[in-house]
């Protein structure tokens, strides 16, 4: 379920890590599903060991934390939280999920003792790269621009020729990085497109609307610190929901009433996704028209 706000709440949760240690690092494990590692937990332990968390950043829906060591070239610990995967500084939910643990030395009043990762299903990936790795990873190649800057030009540029529907292309991590299921919903809301609409029948304005409502979206629920749905599994890093999910115009809000309207939201599935949208207020189809800038 972790989409860009809820990463990007993450890495300012744990950003007073950066400038500490790390003693050592453990995988633990257990009769859980084991998660995908890379190199093998033994050996990526090893080479955490001794080094300093020299910053902090979001890549789409990737936590990485730069780890320094004098004399030797930096490396990236890049965590893909996925479903259900959290960082913390506080308590785990449960001691059996928590796939890595960094003993950190605090030389500092206040500083973070321990860092953790925990994901419940298993889903989530960690991975230490170079320079080149985290290129292949997290690169141009891989990510599209970020969803809390991109604009209508890059979105024309990528989707405009598109003939997927517009909310299925939204969570297209190449065309635009960190939007998933929860906000592309939201976003189109506040765009007034229509989900099941072809992004190729989009015009210039429609793509205008969508690029503001994207940043616009993106950047309220980063100030929310995301959303906390369902079971609300996800939680900052202190242990607290995300407030996000008191701001939803359509997502989860099926036959209740929309906030403009009245009319009831309706859902339907796309790419075996739930998708959330009022027939009255968003447009299926708009005109064509100046689409290139």
């Amino acid at each position: 379920m972790p989409e860009l706000p809820e990463v990007e709440t993450m890495c300012r949760g744990i950003a007073g890590c950066v400038g500490l240690r790390i003693a050592a690092a453990a995988l633990p494990r257990g009769r859980v599903r084991p998660i995908a590692t890379t190199p093998r937990p033994a050996v990526l332990a090893r080479r955490l060991a001794g080094r300093t968390i020299a910053g902090v950043f979001r890549r789409g829906k990737r936590v990485v934390m730069e780890v320094a060591a004098a004399g030797d070239a930096p490396l990236w610990l890049v965590i893909e939280p996925r479903m259900t995967g959290l960082m913390l500084v506080a308590d785990s939910p449960s001691a059996e999920h928590v796939r890595l643990e960094l003993s950190l030395h605090a030389d500092r009043g206040g500083a973070v003792e321990r860092l953790l990762f925990w994901d419940q299903r298993g889903l989530g990936t960690i991975r230490l790269l170079d320079a080149r790795g985290l290129e292949r990873a997290c690169g141009a190649a891989k990510l599209g621009p970020d969803g809390l800057v991109v604009t209508a030009d890059e979105f024309v540029a990528r989707l405009g020729r598109s003939r997927r529907a517009v909310k299925v292309a939204l969570l297209d991590q190449r065309a635009v990085a960190g939007i998933g299921n929860i906000y592309a919903a939201e976003i189109l809301f506040r765009a007034g497109v229509d989900p099941r609409t072809a992004c190729r029948r989009l015009g210039r304005d429609a793509w205008e609307r969508i690029a503001a409502s994207t940043r616009v979206i993106l950047a309220a629920a980063v100030r929310h610190e995301g959303s906390s749905i369902g079971d609300e599994t996800y939680q900052t890093a202190t242990g607290a929901p995300g407030r996000f999910q008191q701001r939803h115009r359509v997502y989860g809000r099926e036959d209740r009433p929309c906030s403009r309207c009245r009319t009831p939201i309706a859902r339907i599935v796309q790419a075996q996704r739930s998708t959330f949208y009022c027939p009255q207020c968003q447009v299926r189809h708009p005109k064509r028209r100046h689409l290139r800038p």
